[in-house]
């Protein structure tokens, strides 16, 4: 029987008497070693060692190959049932089974079909101990089937729309593996805008015209056959359009706002949310009950898939996916059930037991839903096995009591729910075997003195024996030598040592008998280099030498070899080996380079290196300025317990001298493997005496150093460990707090090893009341840095020390600091609460300080808690919203900002301690006054008429106090933006609609609206409106063929109908048609006009006469005189105004004319300038435009 090596040991301490080891191991689960000689005598029931998966799919173009081996003491035999019923491969000529083992070959190649050979096979191993069964193996051939000939039509739709196009690929099995390519095989580029579904499915949240493909094809791939299917090609035409709305984020997939997902636990949980809009949304996930799984959640294409590997019960939960974009957001929710196939707590282990003795075989699962567990004997339910007088089953554990030898048997343990099935044999073999010891007898140990010793006992027995060691047949005494015992029956030596050299007997014994072994230990001196090589400098041409001196055990015989660069020595007659030299004659530049001596033998092996330099004789090389070369030879003398004195020789300075030399230690007790600075000495110096810690396993190394830098570091000197000694220091920090009302925690940085100065370091923890007689506490704890103190008054002052110690003695006496027993919440609530009302915003509390020792604690500060109870405007009460400030320290007053004008208030105030807040103080009520209300939430003009507007609003959202009126103001603008007179019209505040009547016709006004309450006015709202037009007589003046001129038209349209308009215009035409006549007469005489002159004189190029390209105004004819008046215009084609230089335009002048002009396009009459813009609150009224405006004088 062969124990199973754990990690457990055990230590025994020797004592006086002879060596005497005793190991009793307890075993539930045994198996027969496989040592070919104990195989021979025992049996062993059928073990099933190796089986096809559960769900095998195979491949049809291939033979079918069922594996089934096993093992067992006789050699089992083997049989099949297909589909729960005996499968005779006898009957069959396709199927073989091969020798000695049960695995089956269906030989399809050759004829038959995959699927004939489909169901649901089991393998029984049989020998007279027992049966063992495989699982059930379902057989199914992998399935690639074609697509189905579908036709296609072609997509075509508008820029930004969403797309889905879908794959359908073929049911197979196993299912394939979906990606979309082009003609040209290459992959579709996939982003956040366009990505595959988990389905197959190509999603496009919002497509481009760059979409636009006729090669859109989804292939499967049938991993298993090795074979990919194609999807008829799929075309998408997206048509470009000047402008695509924009659309928060709808799903493409999941549907609706909730879905439902179960997986198995240890699967991957893949939970998908694609989302279409435009701009293309992004995903968002969250876990509503909990937190995403920090090392198993992965986010797969492009966040739109969430992954959860390795996934269990406690993943189950509400998953919210949130499509966004800055149109506005969309959430799905997946309700995640995860269930479990059957999973082992405790599988079934094989028992070896002797007759007479008890057992138990265990098989616990678990699952969701719960696994029922079924018992088989040797492949038949329980229930109908033969009987056994010592079994006795409990659920699911069976209970042997009183074993023999017609027990043995292999059980099978079924554990089994609706999504899958666990099985497992174990077996009970009982087996009566006196103890053998399986470890050769008289075998021969070699170990290296101070290195571990590993004595080797395999030994097998049942019942299971008793193992005992004995050295030397007298018995040596152990003195103080300490033993590790294995479970495996091996004896180990931690620390070998010249007197661990002897025979040792190793005893097995159980009831049926006993056997023993004796192994042999020799200790052996370990290997070392007592004259190492040295580092040479040579010149070319000379001989060199290297010298390795080798110290040995006598019994063992060293193998000395030398190395160069780590390779073997050149073949060349020039190296010479003689003994404890190495011998280099005609030295060249190549034998430069590392020559290392290695000692071997048959149980250790130690090397030193030494380098070869190679130099020219003449003429003398350049130097070579590097850095030093390591020191080495390091040497420790005057060892005492708080000093020693190192040594050691420098190595080259290569051309540039060693300014300073660096020490460093390593702890290798308590830091093994970190260098520490020791000391510097200066470059002239090999030797330094340090100073040292007591309890310190101390190597050095030393580096050079010159003005070109620092050395490598030398190799460690030998190990040093100094004496123990009481601490040199105690601990920092310490402090004293308390984490309940009734404690006192001590704190504290406790020491590092290095600081610890010796073994068994613990710390001396003391304490008393500042303010009282009592003596000091005290009690010695480990080496851990915390200490609580129960049943101590609340907050109150202690002085604590902690003092460290160690096997050796105490640490200094420390110095006490004060701390403080634990905190409880405060007692009283601050009295004399008052409240100042400052402003409408604003007002400021006072308070009476509490008592210091009402408090407990240490004085945080005071919190006000205030809310509004109601508005004294409403009355109705709302939700209270408490809020709070907190004033830190001892402050007794407070401003509270931010305060609603006209409201109820109400405050308390507390105060506040390290552990919480204590009583609140009575309620105080205040009120706020009245402030200006907000502006009216809104303002709405509407009907408008000729001569009327009507107004609408709301009233403010917050009034702030009651509103005793609203105000409102407003003034005509005039077409060249000119504000005319401000007409002020108050209003009574329960009013939310007016009227303003007698206004002008087709004239914009600005309104300013805003209310008042006692406290003043509010923020205004303002609006524009504009009276209606009179469409008829519009109509009555305006020809058909207006064109481009009839929207200037239109605004004139007010006046240009009113009689005396009509008078003054006949007026304007007569003056106009006695200046062209006395311009014609003066032309005819050949004078010239003033007007004319200044026309030569500054060539305005703003009046130039236009071509007939040009684009003019239409031509304007008056009711009376139907005398066309021709007019220039200077307005672009489209309809616009340029402003250059001068200020002048056609949106300040009614008609836009610039001039007239005469036949000839000479210019006859000059425009003035514009007035200048009057206030907004001009005694002037604004005029409607008038073509008189267009010409103010003539010449």
């Amino acid at each position: 029987m062969q124990l199973k090596i754990m990690p457990k040991k055990k230590r025994l301490s020797a004592g006086r008497a002879p060596l005497m080891l005793f190991l009793c191991q307890m075993i539930s689960a045994l198996e027969v070693p496989l040592d070919p000689k104990l195989l021979e005598d025992l049996v062993q029931p059928p073990t099933i060692t190796q089986q096809s998966p559960k769900d095998y799919i195979i491949d049809p173009r291939e033979n079918i190959v069922i594996q089934c081996e096993a093992k067992g003491k006789p050699p089992p035999s083997f049989s099949w049932t297909r589909n729960g019923t005996h499968f005779d491969i006898d009957k069959d000529p396709l199927v073989t089974m091969k020798p000695g083992s049960g695995t089956l070959t269906i030989n399809i190649m050759s004829e038959g079909k995959a699927e004939t050979y489909e169901g649901v096979y089991q393998c029984t191993a049989r020998n007279e101990r027992g049966a063992a069964i495989s699982n059930n193996i379902v057989i199914r051939p992998s399935r690639s089937p074609l697509w189905t000939k579908e036709k296609l039509e072609p997509i075509t739709l508008r820029n930004g729309q969403s797309l889905v196009l879908p794959c359908r690929p073929p049911v197979g099995l196993p299912p394939p593996i979906i990606f979309w390519m082009d003609n040209s095989f290459q992959r579709l580029p996939q982003s956040e805008r366009v990505s595959q579904g988990l389905n197959g499915d190509l999603y496009f949240s919002n497509v481009l015209p760059e979409d636009t493909r006729e090669d859109y094809i989804c292939y499967a791939r049938f991993n298993h056959t090795q074979t990919i299917q194609q999807k008829q090609p799929i075309s998408v035409k997206v048509i470009s359009a000047k402008s695509h709305r924009q659309r928060p984020p709808t799903f493409l997939t999941p549907d609706g706002n909730t879905s439902r997902k179960e997986e198995l636990r240890g699967n991957v949980l893949s939970l998908e949310c694609i989302a279409e809009g435009l701009p293309t949304p992004i995903i968002y996930w969250i876990k509503e009950d909990g937190t995403l799984p920090v090392n198993r959640t992965f986010y797969r294409n492009f966040k739109k898939t969430l992954q959860i590997v390795q996934v269990t019960e406690a993943d189950s939960g509400n998953y919210q996916c949130i499509a966004k974009n800055s149109l506005g957001a969309i959430h799905h929710t997946i309700s995640v059930t995860v269930k479990a196939a059957p999973y082992w707590i405790i599988a079934p282990q094989n028992l070896v037991l002797s007759p007479e003795e008890d057992g138990t075989l265990i098989c616990r699962a678990n699952g969701n839903p719960k696994p029922r567990i079924s018992w088989l004997s040797n492949g038949v339910p329980i229930e109908i096995a033969p009987d056994d007088p010592s079994r006795k089953i409990d659920g699911d554990t069976i209970i042997f009591s009183k074993v023999q030898e017609r027990s043995s048997a292999v059980y099978q343990c079924n554990a089994s729910n609706e999504y899958g099935y666990l099985l497992a044999n174990a077996f009970v073999n009982v087996l009566a075997e006196p103890p053998r010891i399986l470890t050769s007898a008289n075998t021969l140990y070699q170990v290296i003195a101070n290195r571990p010793a590993l004595l080797d006992c395999a030994f097998f027995g049942s019942p299971l024996p008793v193992i005992e060691w004995f050295k030397d047949a007298k018995g040596s005494a152990l003195r103080e030598d300490i033993y590790v015992l294995h479970e495996n029956g091996t004896l180990e030596i931690p620390v070998a040592q010249k007197d661990s050299t002897g025979t040792y007997t190793c005893v097995a014994r159980n009831k049926l008998g006993m056997a023993k072994n004796d192994v042999h230990l020799e200790i052996k001196d370990p290997t070392r280099i007592i004259k190492q090589p040295e580092y040479a400098v040579v010149q070319r041409g000379s001989t060199v030498s290297f010298e390795c001196k080798v110290k040995h055990d006598h019994t063992l015989i060293p193998t000395v070899t030398w190395l160069k660069d780590h390779g073997e020595l050149p073949n060349d007659g020039r190296f010479t080996v003689d003994k404890d030299y190495l011998v280099v004659a005609d030295v060249n530049d190549d034998d430069g380079g590392t020559y290392t001596c290695v000692a071997n033998t048959t149980l250790d092996n130690v090397s030193a290196s030494a380098v070869l330099s190679v130099v020219a004789p003449t003429p003398t090389p350049a130097p070579i300025y590097d850095v030093p070369n390591p020191p080495f030879d390091l040497e420790l003398t005057d060892q005492l317990d708080r000093s020693v004195q190192l040594s050691w020789t420098p190595g080259d300075d290569n051309n540039s001298p060693i300014t300073k030399f660096i020490i460093e230690y390593e702890d290798a007790m308590h830091e093994p493997g970190l260098w520490h600075h020791q000391a510097e000495v200066p470059g002239t110096q090999t030797t330094a005496q340090l100073k040292l810690s007591p309890y310190v396993n101390y190597s050095f190394r030393v580096m050079a150093e010159n003005n070109l830098g620092r050395s490598l570091p030398s190799e460690a000197s030998e190990q040093y460990l100094t004496k123990a000694a009481e601490p040199d220091k105690n601990p920092t920090a310490v402090e004293g707090l308390g984490s309940e009302p009734d404690n006192l925690v001590i704190t504290w940085k406790p020491l590092n090893g290095f600081e610890s100065n010796g073994p068994g370091l613990q710390y001396k923890v003391s304490w008393r009341q500042k303010d009282g007689d009592d003596e000091w506490t005290s009690v010695v704890v480990a080496n851990v840095s915390k200490y609580i103190v129960s049943g101590t008054p609340t907050f109150v002052p202690y002085l604590i020390k902690v003092q460290a110690l160690n096997d050796a003695g105490f640490a200094p006496e420390p110095a006490a600091v004060m701390g403080h027993s634990g905190e409880d919440l405060p007692m009283v609530a601050p009295g004399n609460v008052h409240v100042n009302v400052v402003n409408s915003t604003l007002a400021e509390v006072h308070w009476d300080p509490v008592p210091l020792k009402s408090i407990r604690g240490h004085l945080q500060g005071y919190r006000i808690y205030y809310w509004k109870t109601q508005s004294s405007l409403t009355r109705n009460r709302r939700h209270i919203e408490k809020k709070i400030l907190t004033f830190q320290g001892s402050k007794t007053h407070g401003m509270l900002p931010g305060l609603e004008p006209f409201s109820h208030y109400t405050l308390n105030v507390r105060v506040v301690n390290g552990k919480g807040e204590g009583p609140a103080s009575p309620d105080k009520v205040f009120n706020t006054p009245e402030g200006v209300p907000s502006a009216p939430s809104s303002l709405k003009i509407v009907n408008p008429t000729l001569d009327s507007l009507t107004l609408e609003w709301e009233p403010p959202s917050h009034p702030n106090g009651i509103l005793t009126e609203y105000t409102l103001k407003y003034q005509p603008i005039n077409s060249t933006h000119e504000l005319g007179p401000l007409v002020d019209l108050k209003i009574p505040a329960n009013k939310t609609r007016w009227i303003l009547k007698n206004l002008n016709i087709s004239t914009r006004y600005k309104f300013y609206f805003y209310a008042q309450t006692a406290a003043g006015s509010g923020s205004q709202i303002t609006e524009e409106a504009i009276t209606t037009v009179d469409e008829g007589k519009l109509a009555g003046i305006l020809p058909p063929d207006v064109g481009a001129g009839k929207a200037m038209a239109s605004r004139q349209v007010d006046i240009a109908t009113q009689g005396w308009f009509i008078g003054l215009m006949c007026a304007v035409a007569l003056l106009i048609l006695i200046l062209l006549i006395v311009c014609f007469i003066r032309r005819n005489k050949g004078g010239k006009y003033p007007v004319k002159e200044k026309e030569d004189a500054h060539a305005d190029p703003e009046i130039q006469p236009m071509k007939e390209d040009d684009g003019t105004f239409g031509e304007y004819s008056d009711a009376e005189d139907h005398k066309p008046l021709k007019k220039g215009s200077r307005t672009p084609s489209d309809r616009t105004v340029k402003k250059e230089d001068s200020d002048d335009s056609l949106v300040d002048y009614g008609e836009g004319v610039n001039g007239q002009f005469n036949e000839d396009g000479s210019f006859i009459g000059q425009y003035s300038g514009k007035k200048e813009k009057e206030p907004a609150e001009g005694n002037e009224s604004s005029e409607a435009p008038s073509p008189v405006n267009a010409m103010n004088s003539f010449v």
